[in-house]
């Protein structure tokens, strides 16, 4: 899509790292119409339109701090709405076949076993070795994992080689394996032995 970068782009990037919400509006403003149109194109749906670039806009304020790595806005905000509206269409294809469901999970879920804590205990665990990630590598990790961002995504919205791109994942893969694999021993246990008080 032919859209141009907002003038004196950085310096508002730069304000809205810093917290300005004028900034922001301006920014939002900017953008808001053409991201739109094309989600519009991708949906049918003027409302989703609306509702996806909302959200894509919270997520950027929540993460403003992280505008500051960012060379090309227009890639990054574009790949972030792309990406939103696949996983709203995936959910509501997911919400449709489900619902029948719904009522049959609800009934099931007292009879849990000891491998729902796990998982849960295991994602808390996996949450936090990403917290201790270097900030690049997370930041890189992180577009790639949630953000569902090829390698040569991330490396035009960050300047730097897909190379580097791929080196930061691995690294990252591997500290999170490395941190997660030193204490799940020890969170299975745990798990195992308050299932087995509950019994």
């Amino acid at each position: 899509m032919a859209v141009k970068p907002l003038l004196n782009e950085s310096e508002l990037l730069a304000k809205i790292a810093g917290g300005d919400e004028r900034a922001f509006k301006k920014l939002f403003d900017g953008y808001c119409n053409p991201l739109g149109a094309y989600i519009f194109k991708l949906t049918g749906s003027m409302f989703l339109s609306q509702e996806i670039v909302q959200d894509v806009f919270i997520k950027v304020w929540m993460k403003k701090e992280s505008l500051l790595g960012i060379k090309s806005f227009k890639n990054y905000i574009f790949i972030l709405c792309r990406n939103q509206t696949y996983n709203e269409m995936r959910n509501k294809a997911k919400q449709r076949s489900l619902f029948g469901e719904i009522t049959e999970f609800e009934n099931n879920t007292a009879n849990a076993d000891p491998g729902d804590a796990l998982l849960a205990e295991y994602r808390e665990l996996l949450d936090a070795a990403i917290d201790n990630l270097p900030a690049k590598a997370q930041q890189v990790y992180l577009l790639s994992r949630d953000e569902r961002m090829k390698h040569e995504e991330i490396a035009r919205m960050l300047n730097i080689s897909a190379e580097t791109v791929k080196k930061h994942i691995q690294y990252a893969t591997r500290f999170i394996t490395d941190q997660v694999k030193s204490k799940i021993n020890s969170a299975i246990l745990s798990v195992l032995l308050s299932f087995l008080d509950s019994l």
